[in-house]
């Protein structure tokens, strides 16, 4: 057993975990952390994807009692049947674009160059989206709950998920982040911060439970058995460490604004071009 490895799997999933749930691009700090960490390739792809499972079983787990519900109202109860259909009806635009162009953008953006420029793109959309917002809205009650057209999950409709969906597909481009497209998109859209966050969480668990399960069955060629252990560890600390995340992300939303996210996304993207450019750092695929 290999420990160096193993510690670089914890590692993975640790970034993984906080970073799943943040408007900052999870797969961007993937790329980026394990191009520091020599951990690169292939395998390593399939890695990076397959414990993102982790951390939607931290999803299912916060979330039992409201997904419980869900599977035992499905047949009768039209709050349960909306919430599941809005859902799957989120979910579906991400599977056609990501089965139609996932293999050309993985093959082309997933390196810490292209990641690092999604990274300030995306910082740069935010601050606007926020500016808007407290522009029209004024520095009142970060929560939206005065002002935003959809206060909870429950009040959306088919189109609100459709439209949340196409937002997500964004989120195919490494560095631009699935949570803040679905959340940053969703107070575009007229969401609460609660409702819009809530929702990224659950969109989250058909998208990237059914993305590291086909990345695992298509690339099962490139694994063996003792790449259990690896793909364990990092599961199970991206499990926990998401955890934590969720719960803080839901305490912060209720006052404040994703600002400081965005200033983020932008010196940390700006940094990444820098070394790179310099030669400070060499940057692997």
């Amino acid at each position: 057993m290999d420990i160096a490895l193993l510690i670089k799997a914890a590692i993975m999933g640790v970034v993984e975990g906080l970073t799943e749930f943040l408007p900052i691009s999870s797969t961007g700090h993937l790329i980026l952390a394990g191009s520091l960490l020599d951990f690169t390739g292939e395998k390593a792809k399939v890695f990076e994807i397959a414990i993102q499972t982790g951390a939607m079983f931290s999803v299912m787990w916060e979330y039992r009692a409201r997904l419980l519900r869900t599977v035992m109202g499905i047949t009768h109860d039209p709050v349960a049947q909306r919430f599941a259909l809005n859902v799957l009806i989120a979910f579906m635009p991400a599977v056609v674009l990501g089965l139609s162009f996932g293999a050309v953008i993985k093959a082309n953006l997933f390196r810490p160059v292209p990641v690092a420029m999604a990274f300030i793109v995306g910082g740069l959309i935010i601050l606007a989206v926020e500016y808007r917002h407290r522009k029209r809205y004024g520095e009142m009650d970060l929560a939206g709950k005065r002002h935003a057209r959809v206060e909870t999950v429950d009040d959306m409709s088919y189109l609100d998920a459709l439209k949340v969906g196409l937002l997500q597909c964004l989120a195919l481009i490494p560095g631009t982040s699935r949570s803040g497209a679905t959340i940053i998109g969703g107070l575009v859209l007229g969401l609460s911060r609660k409702a819009a966050t809530e929702f990224s969480f659950y969109l989250g668990i058909p998208t990237l439970m059914g993305a590291g399960a086909y990345s695992v069955w298509k690339q099962r060629e490139l694994l063996r058995w003792e790449d259990l252990p690896m793909f364990a560890v990092g599961t199970v600390t991206a499990f926990f460490a998401a955890l934590l995340c969720i719960r803080w992300l839901i305490r912060y939303v209720s006052t404040h604004d994703f600002v400081p996210f965005a200033w983020y996304r932008i010196v940390f993207g700006v940094v990444v071009l820098a070394t790179a450019w310099s030669g400070v750092v060499t940057w692997a695929a």
